[in-house]
C-alpha cells in the first residue's frame, strides 16, 4: 500500500530496532507500575496537648474510620402538600474521642424512608452520596447550600407558618443544616443588638396594629367606618352625601 506524503518533512528521527524494545519495555513497566502521587496523606489522627500537659492523639473524621456497632441518631419528619406520604429522615452520627475534651459528634450516614416508590431510585441514590460525603470528613456544611439550592420545575410548596420550600431537595437541606446546628458544626443565624432591638420594635408595632384592627373587625358596623368624635365608635359612614355615624346619628349635616 502506498501513501502520498503531501507536507514537507521537517523532522525525522531513524530508530534502530533495539531502541524500539528498550522503548516499548519502558511503556509497559510504567503501565504496570502504581502512577506516583504528590498528594500529602490524609491526617486520621493529630496529636495535641491536654489541659494536664499530657500529650493525646485526638481522632478526626475520615474515610477509612470503621463504623460501630452503635451510632447516635435522630430522625425528622417531612410532610409535604404535594405527596400523601411523609418522608422520616434519619442521621446517624458517630462520637469522636468520646469521653475526652475534644469529644466531638460528626454525621456518619443518612437514610430516608418513604412509602412514596416514585421517589425511590433519586432517594437510594442521594442517601448514599451524602453519607459518602459525610464518612469522607473534612467540611461537610457546604452539602446544605448545594441542596438548598435545587429548585423544582413544576414549582415549591408553602410551609405551615408561611416558609416557602423550592422543593423536596431543598427541604432535605434544611433538615441537614437543622442537624448540624444541633451537634454544633453550624451556628444558628442570629441578629445583632440593634437589628434585634429593630426587629423587636416593628413586631410590637404590627401586633398592636393586629389587635386594634381585629377589635374593629368584630363590629357590627360597615368594614372601612370611620371613628365617630361624639361616641368613640368606628361607624361613621357616608350617607345621602354627609358623614354619618350609625351608632349615635352624629352626622356633620345637622
Amino acid at each position: 500500500m502506498t501513501i502520498k506524503i503531501e507536507r514537507k518533512i521537517v523532522k525525522y528521527q531513524v530508530q534502530k530496532p533495539e531502541e524500539i524494545q528498550a522503548e516499548k519495555a519502558a511503556v509497559a513497566q510504567a503501565a504496570s507500575s502504581p502512577a506516583p502521587t504528590n498528594l500529602p496523606p490524609i491526617p486520621t489522627t493529630t496529636t495535641v496537648r491536654d489541659k494536664n500537659g499530657h500529650m493525646a492523639q485526638v481522632i478526626r473524621m475520615h474515610e477509612k474510620l470503621e463504623r460501630p456497632e452503635v451510632l447516635i441518631g435522630s430522625t425528622y419528619k417531612i410532610k409535604t402538600p404535594i405527596s400523601d406520604h411523609a418522608m422520616y429522615v434519619t442521621i446517624n452520627d458517630i462520637v469522636l474521642n468520646e469521653g475526652t475534651e475534644y469529644e466531638q459528634r460528626r454525621p456518619f450516614e443518612i437514610f430516608i424512608n418513604s412509602k412514596n416508590l416514585d421517589h425511590f431510585q433519586w432517594i437510594v441514590a442521594l442517601t448514599r452520596i451524602i453519607s459518602a460525603v459525610f464518612r469522607k470528613g473534612g467540611d461537610v456544611t457546604f452539602l446544605v447550600d448545594e441542596l438548598k439550592a435545587v429548585f423544582d420545575p413544576r414549582g415549591g410548596y408553602w410551609q405551615p407558618g408561611g416558609k416557602f420550600m423550592p422543593s423536596i431537595i431543598a427541604e432535605l437541606g434544611y433538615v441537614i443544616e437543622r442537624h448540624l446546628q444541633t451537634i454544633g458544626l453550624l451556628r444558628k443565624p442570629q441578629l445583632d443588638e440593634h437589628q434585634q432591638k429593630l426587629v423587636d420594635e416593628k413586631r410590637a408595632e404590627y401586633e398592636a396594629r393586629a389587635r386594634q384592627t381585629d377589635a374593629f373587625a368584630k363590629s357590627d358596623f360597615p368594614e372601612g367606618a370611620q371613628l365617630c368624635a361624639k361616641c368613640s365608635t368606628a361607624a361613621v359612614v357616608m350617607m345621602d352625601g354627609c358623614m354619618t355615624c350609625l351608632n349615635c346619628g352624629d352626622s356633620k349635616c345637622g
